[in-house]
């Protein structure tokens, strides 16, 4: 099953994957349901998750059902029970939507949900994150993760994303972060795939943040907290939600 699921991830194109995904998620769902983990998502439970992840992948790492990862897990219990997501009216900005989270925030009769990508199948605005053709302080909230590490021009990128944040608006901008680094590493002249993968840990990635990236987003004019949100919680929710023990979410805001 490994091998199988690290074939798809290293060969298969992102849109393809997303297709194929949206198309299979509901069959291996049924045959994974059990009692020994619960994704919060949509409050299934199963007797494990699958494994995920370039190279080698984590264990109990994806839900069968949403196909949330750690991390959206515990964006979702981050937005559920510490913020007015779900009940406020909210403009929001979802760049490279997460397919786990798309139908149920365009669902939400509070949001004016927009999508956008540059090459995505299932967003509403085909667009490029260093031109967002989007006007200066459009939306309430932005959410930006796991994109910037693909992008060269990262302070453009935020620039961008900081414009059409309103301002009092807040977003969530998640990075693959190694929390050994203080600055972060990136080499542009490493274009080569395997290398991208030995340096970066993915082939399309081109730097590995460390924590200056929380810098970074100050000096795009966002003030930043850093919510290690994992540390609030029971440890019987940290298992039963398989969630990992040293994410943080970067919560941006314009002040």
């Amino acid at each position: 099953m490994k091998k199988i699921f690290k074939f798809f991830l290293n060969l298969i194109p992102r849109p393809a994957l997303i297709r194929w995904s949206y198309a299979f998620a509901p069959i291996v769902s049924v045959f994974y349901r059990g009692n020994r983990f619960t994704d919060p998502i949509d409050g299934k439970s199963y007797r494990k998750f699958l494994p995920y992840g370039y190279g080698k992948p984590r264990e109990n790492a994806l839900a069968p059902g949403t196909l949330s990862l750690e991390r959206h897990r515990l964006m979702w219990l981050y937005l559920q029970r510490d913020t007015d997501f779900f009940t406020k009216k909210r403009k929001v900005l979802s760049i490279a939507p997460e397919q786990c989270f798309l139908k149920r925030f365009k669902n939400l009769k509070n949001l004016d949900y927009i999508t956008t990508d540059l090459y995505s199948p299932i967003v509403d605005v085909k667009a490029d994150i260093l031109a967002l053709p989007f006007k200066d302080e459009a939306f309430d909230v932005v959410f930006c993760n796991h994109v910037l590490e693909h992008i060269p021009d990262d302070a453009k990128a935020m620039s961008e994303l900081y414009r059409v944040m309103k301002c009092g608006g807040w977003g969530i901008f998640q990075v693959p972060m190694r929390y050994s680094l203080e600055k972060t590493y990136e080499d542009f002249s490493i274009t080569d795939k395997e290398e991208r993968k030995k340096h970066f840990g993915q082939y399309d990635h081109v730097r590995r943040y460390g924590l200056d990236y929380f810098d970074r987003l100050e000096k795009a004019g966002f003030q930043v907290e850093q919510v290690k949100y994992y540390e609030t919680l029971p440890k019987e929710d940290m298992k039963k939600y398989a969630l990992s023990k040293n994410e943080i979410l970067p919560v941006a805001r314009k002040v």
